[in-house]
């Protein structure tokens, strides 16, 4: 078989994978943040229970990568794009984490049963950072930096509503200082978002590298 042809249907399996390794870590981030609105325990299990899938997944797409590099020694845009995968493959692996992370918190706060406290409205956050997640993604099936940039531009509210958060549940804690416990657990789904917002950035920055070579760093 043509050696070239053989090296493109490699990238081409590759590019698929990570492209079904996104959209199963984009809907389990969908899920987890739908589940601290709404708690479902089977829900919540199901999604801390298959964590496991994505990280067979991500092992496999690494595997493939080094198999690409010593079989083919890709130069100049096969390269980056190489280089880019395993990058955004070890991100989408923590995002995954985080949607796990939510999920154990989630079911942390309801065993407290707090009937008489309302819970801390975390949609506006939620939307954000799956907004900025999906435009990663995106950016990087059409291989858009100019979309992948716009992503950097909603770090700043992500960040703001996590201190913001900080400041209320100080607040809260101070009201109701006999059940530290979820108010804690609370605050730090407030963390979870925001390092998810930080792993679409860090995506987007990869997504920039792989179209226009040069390394951008958000920060």
């Amino acid at each position: 078989m043509d050696h070239h042809f053989t090296f493109t249907h490699e990238l081409n399996k590759l590019n698929k994978k990570l492209l079904h390794l996104s959209s199963i870590v984009e809907e389990k981030i969908r899920v987890s943040t739908a589940l601290i609105a709404s708690y479902d325990s089977k829900l919540t299990q199901a999604i801390i229970n298959s964590d496991y899938e994505v990280d067979d997944l991500e092992v496999e797409i690494e595997e493939d990568c080094l198999k690409i590099l010593a079989l083919h020694q890709p130069v100049a845009r096969d390269l980056r794009f190489i280089i880019a995968v395993i990058k955004i493959n070890n991100e989408m692996e923590r995002i995954a984490d985080m949607a796990v992370n939510i999920a154990m918190r989630v079911d942390n706060i309801a065993k407290f049963n707090r009937s008489d406290v309302d819970l801390y409205d975390f949609s506006p956050m939620s939307k954000k950072v799956i907004g900025m997640l999906k435009k990663s993604i995106d950016s990087l099936i059409n291989r858009d930096s100019a979309l992948a940039k716009t992503v950097f531009l909603d770090d700043d509210f992500v960040d703001d509503f996590r201190n913001q958060c900080y400041e209320d549940i100080k607040l809260r804690i101070k009201g109701d200082p006999e059940h530290p416990g979820y108010h804690i657990n609370t605050y730090l789904l407030a963390r979870h978002l925001e390092r998810i917002g930080d792993r679409a950035v860090n995506i987007a920055e990869e997504v920039v590298y792989l179209v226009e070579g040069t390394i951008t760093r958000f920060n």
